[in-house]
């Protein structure tokens, strides 16, 4: 117990050191932020791997952290085993290696499936070894757990940056709309990371907890919405919890049909989703229905930089 609460209070160091909030150092290090919490606060063990994260989120010595060695200068990862380190490349990546091993993680899922990525796949695109792959991640369910969750995040953030400043709940509404329409290249792969976390929570309990958890709070988030507009007087009065249930279910269905098919081949467009979703909130929720459809939506609405997967 006492070598945990040390542990504990080194790594509280290095949250202080690297200037940020805890929320802030449980997403860069790809970490559920509750976990973080018992863990700093000693009812939960930290695991290796987890204080591997830290270690290199924190540019200091996981041995530092636990207290083996008396240094937290950082040490370097594992020696490359199966794929050798470019001698060229001496530059780290960019938010440390872990966030580099998610990215390449989330990135291959969505072009190939999560069960035909092996750890080897996620070395090359590192450019590193499995064995610094397994360091940070011992198994592929912590792949999978860091890469849904590392989505989860992102897409949290470009929600928060795009209805800063809105505070009409029906222009609100219709911003989160856009921001699930996959036009982009980059939204269609996040999708695809979705569908592998749908299928993988149907086996999964540890999964399925992880999904339920974010559409709980998805939901959520629409539900409030709708809610502040029905007290604006901009929504007529209907339950936010079930009108939110529709429009999420819509929202993946119509997705899950974009998919399908590649853009501009007949399929349902990325254009029809967003006008069959606006049209939901003006026949569904508006107070005053709309006299005619909802302009033709931009091509292209998503003014935020390309953080996402």
């Amino acid at each position: 117990m006492r070598q945990r609460i040390q542990v504990a209070e080194r790594v509280r160091q290095v949250i202080e050191d690297v200037g940020c909030s805890q929320r802030e150092f449980a997403r860069r290090i790809v970490m559920d932020p509750s976990k973080l919490s018992r863990s700093l606060g000693g009812s939960r063990r930290f695991t290796v791997a987890e204080l591997a994260r830290i270690a290199d989120a924190g540019n200091v010595d996981a041995g530092w952290l636990l207290g083996t060695t008396a240094s937290p200068e950082a040490a370097p990862e594992p020696a490359a085993t199966a794929v050798p380190e470019a001698p060229s490349r001496v530059v780290a990546p960019e938010g440390g290696r872990p966030l580099q091993i998610v990215r390449e993680t989330v990135r291959l899922i969505a072009e190939h499936g999560f069960h035909a990525v092996r750890v080897a796949d996620i070395a090359a695109a590192c450019d590193t070894s499995t064995a610094a792959i397994h360091y940070h991640f011992p198994g592929r369910a912590e792949l999978l757990e860091a890469a849904v969750r590392w989505c989860m995040d992102e897409d949290t953030a470009r929600r928060a940056a795009r209805i800063a400043e809105v505070d009409d709940a029906r222009e609100e509404l219709r911003q989160l709309i856009a921001l699930q329409v996959p036009y982009t290249a980059q939204q269609r792969r996040q999708w695809l990371v979705w569908m592998d976390l749908w299928a993988e929570a149907a086996r999964s309990t540890a999964v399925g907890r992880l999904h339920a958890d974010f559409y709980r709070q998805w939901r959520q988030i629409v539900a409030e919405v709708i809610r502040r507009g029905i007290a604006q007087g901009v929504f007529r009065s209907v339950d936010p919890e079930f009108s939110a249930l529709r429009l999420t279910a819509l929202v993946d269905g119509l997705a899950t049909q974009v998919l399908a098919t590649a853009p501009g081949e007949g399929g349902t467009s990325a254009e029809d989703m967003h006008i069959a979703c606006d049209a939901y909130v003006d026949t569904e929720l508006s107070a005053r229905r709309a006299a005619q459809p909802h302009p033709h939506p931009d091509p292209d609405p998503h003014h935020s930089s390309d953080a996402g997967p």
